[in-house]
């Protein structure tokens, strides 16, 4: 069944079924690697990605589900939060194996253009779902915190 999808600003004729999670129609049909399968159930956020610019766990969103909506993967994120948590990222070392950090990313830049000065208990709620085995959790905190003093700055 053919369905034409917008990810990362293209328009996308996808032949797949209804039913399909998204991950795998950009894993798998569109070879954009860097959006993670961890756990199949929403519950790693390896794989989240942006739909409308809101964070959205893509190993169980049917392509079905997308419509109209504009998908976003790590590998055209490009907005002012999206580069200041890039920058922060790497300012303070946060990866550790890598594995988790594309759906970190996606979920701290969606906390970001919702909420410019989090807090701890905000950051930890909002990235609450996104697991890290290597347990880099404070350092994504205060990278999250870095980029929110980076936009600040640049206001």
């Amino acid at each position: 069944m053919a369905t034409t999808l917008k990810i990362n600003g293209e328009v996308r004729e996808i032949n797949a079924d209804a039913d399909t999670p998204l991950l795998w129609v950009i894993r798998d049909e569109l070879d954009l690697t860097g959006t993670k399968f961890g756990c199949g159930v929403a519950s790693c956020g390896s794989c989240t990605v942006h739909i409308n610019g809101q964070p959205q766990r893509s190993c169980i969103y049917p392509i079905s589900a997308v419509g109209d909506s504009e998908v976003t993967t790590i590998e055209s994120l490009d907005s002012p939060e999206a580069k200041a948590v890039q920058a922060a990222w790497q300012e303070l070392d946060v990866v550790q194996c890598g594995y988790c950090q594309s759906g970190q990313i996606m979920s701290a830049v969606g906390l970001l253009t919702q909420n410019t000065k989090p807090t701890d208990e905000d950051i930890d709620s909002y990235m609450n779902g996104n697991a890290c085995r290597c347990a880099t959790y404070v350092r994504i905190r205060a990278a999250i915190h870095h980029a929110a003093d980076l936009l600040e700055a640049k206001a």
